[in-house]
């Protein structure tokens, strides 16, 4: 009985979320914040609308410019706004 208990609480492990988006800002040290977009279709009349929301991310190596697309997960808190860490650069900025 207590080797069941014991495998479903290490079977029902929380997958952490991870967001994809757009560094908007990349001024504060080891700090970036990210806007990530997604299409809600509307209730009534079925139009795609964007919806968006910015998220502070830990970033380590402070190496991450405006523009770049970036994979972030959530994490504990890391200061006051930022609970997501930068996971891995999806694409880097195109500059002209």
């Amino acid at each position: 009985m207590n080797d069941s208990v014991q495998e479903a609480s290490t079977t029902i492990k929380a997958s952490k979320r991870s967001l994809v988006g757009r560094v908007v800002s990349a001024k504060m040290k080891q700090t970036v914040t990210v806007l990530v977009e997604r299409q809600v279709q509307h209730p009534l009349y079925g139009k795609y609308l964007t919806r968006s929301n910015k998220y502070h991310a830990h970033d380590e190596s402070d190496s991450i410019h405006e523009g770049d697309v970036v994979e972030i997960i959530e994490v504990r808190p890391i200061s006051r706004t930022k609970t997501w860490r930068v996971v891995r650069v999806v694409e880097t900025a195109q500059t002209i």
